[in-house]
């Protein structure tokens, strides 16, 4: 069983009417019946288009319930899924479809507009079909299930372009066994079982959303409560109303839930004692606000970590609390995971290098891009992420930044989360992040840009000087800016280079 079709099949023959999705929206349920029966129509009409096994087929949709059906279905009938960042710019929304060799896009009508336009600047054909992600169906039953191709776990299954944040964006390709994996190792590390049910916060058409939340349920017989998008207001509704035994967030999200001023958000006189934990990914999470959510709200959050090129999945801190530690993204689990030096070589506990991963989830590669697949896959199969980190001697791993985000002032390596975490410490702070900045004298110095909670006012001196006591002064930014928002990736992970464009 290592591909979507084996298991979608699988939960349809064994409990064909239990739910799999929920849209709060419309109330509409996706039964693992329906869900089967609604990928082998998807999948004839493909065929019927011309499509081959193998082509890829993008997504333009918002969160809902055909986004999860689309997405799935187009897996299971031997195509391709090839998400589309909503947040990406027009130059990279073209490069996208270009470069994917899309046949065909099913896109929201709202997205139809900017659509059109980017189709104009490319020169072969790209069918685009309009899809309501709240229609309860889409295809007639005309399918043929012996008509569809043979999968595979070594087939292609889902394309996933990086955000490129510094030039072009990257293809990940991931097999059926790459995003089956990644499924699986959500589901055994939280101990998940057709009894659980999560709430989908994130977009679908990030890593997180797709395995976390939308595969990861067919490993264990589950389901997911599926909202056009997060909302701050209708979170703990949300859970209570449709009984989500776990919920699935980025650190972002936990900070705003935290700290959102109207009392009415944080009722605690829902119906919440069903909810098991709650799992934060994408990103660090710094630990006051680890320690303050689950103080505010009596939930427990699991940390964890995961990349596109992993299909998610990577670290995961033990369900049991009392064996977790704040500030780290876990444990490997399922994956093989070391710390290695500049020149490959495996670095003890406690030291800083390159953190490298090997699995059965690690992607085929970077799509068209043969010379950077190389570069960060190695031939026995261990992977290059590109974080920095260290681990501990009970194997714990802990991020200190990213090797393009490293700020080196006077040739001493800083990282930049070390400086997020000390800013975090004054009350009115409600998002922090540092970036290297050119020095005449150091060559890079440091800049923080700081969001204040609502309501809080907050000195550049005050911050300046909590910096100095925390970190000394050699650590302390130069510059403290206050900014509105962060810039983000759709995951909520923070783009730190973008923020030097504020200087």
């Amino acid at each position: 069983m290592r591909t979507v079709r084996d298991y979608i099949d699988l939960r349809a023959q064994s409990a064909p009417e239990r739910v799999y999705l929920i849209a709060p929206e419309t109330g509409h349920g996706l039964t693992y019946g329906e869900l089967r029966n609604d990928a082998q129509r998807l999948g004839a009409y493909l065929l019927h288009q011309g499509l081959n096994k193998g082509d890829k087929v993008a997504l333009m949709l918002h969160n809902g319930y055909q986004t999860a059906n689309l997405f799935l279905g187009i897996m299971y009938g031997g195509f391709v899924a090839a998400p589309v960042n909503l947040l990406a710019q027009a130059s990279q929304l073209v490069y996208v479809l270009q470069h994917s060799d899309a046949r065909l896009v099913f896109v929201a009508a709202e997205y139809r507009g900017r659509l059109q336009t980017a189709l104009k600047k490319i020169r072969r054909r790209i069918e685009a079909v309009v899809v309501d992600v709240d229609a309860k169906a889409l295809f007639p039953d005309t399918a043929d299930d012996a008509a569809l191709p043979a999968v595979e776990e070594e087939d292609d299954a889902l394309l996933m372009y990086t955000s490129g944040t510094t030039g072009v964006p990257k293809g990940a390709l991931l097999s059926h066994k790459n995003v089956i994996t990644g499924g699986r190792f959500t589901s055994e590390a939280q101990a998940l079982t057709a009894a659980d049910r999560v709430l989908c916060s994130l977009p679908l058409y990030h890593i997180n959303g797709q395995i976390v939340t939308t595969v990861a349920p067919l490993m264990h017989g589950g389901s997911v409560v599926m909202p056009h998008k997060f909302s701050v207001s209708q979170f703990w509704e949300l859970l209570a109303a449709y009984r989500c035994t776990w919920f699935n967030l980025v650190p972002t999200i936990i900070s705003y839930l935290l700290n959102e001023p109207d009392p009415r958000v944080k009722r605690k006189e829902l119906p919440l004692e069903q909810i098991r934990f709650g799992r934060s990914a994408s990103s660090a999470l710094p630990p006051s606000v680890h320690q303050a959510f689950e103080r505010e709200f009596g939930f427990g959050v699991i940390e964890t970590m995961g990349l596109t090129e992993t299909a998610a999945p990577v670290f995961s801190n033990p369900l049991d609390p009392a064996k977790r530690k704040y500030g780290s993204p876990g444990l490997a689990f399922g994956n093989e995971a070391k710390v290695v030096d500049k020149d490959n070589r495996t670095l003890p506990p406690g030291q800083i290098g390159e953190i490298m991963i090997r699995g059965d989830n690690v992607m085929k590669g970077y799509y068209k891009a043969p010379d950077i697949t190389a570069q960060t896959l190695e031939p026995d199969g261990w992977l290059h992420t590109g974080d920095l980190g260290c681990v501990d001697a009970d194997g714990f791993y802990f991020i200190t930044g990213r090797l393009k985000e490293l700020i080196i002032k006077g040739g001493e390596n800083i990282a930049p989360r070390e400086i997020d975490e000390a800013l975090y410490k004054h009350p009115a702070v409600l998002e922090a992040a540092a970036v290297g900045i050119p020095d005449a004298c150091y060559g890079q110095e440091i800049m923080a840009c700081v969001v204040l909670k609502p309501g809080h006012r907050c000195t550049e001196q005050e911050l300046t000087a909590l910096c100095r006591r925390e970190l000394g002064n050699y650590k302390t930014p130069k510059l403290i800016k206050f900014v509105d928002a962060i810039p983000k990736g759709p995951s909520g992970k923070t783009q730190r280079l973008k923020l030097t464009a504020t200087i």
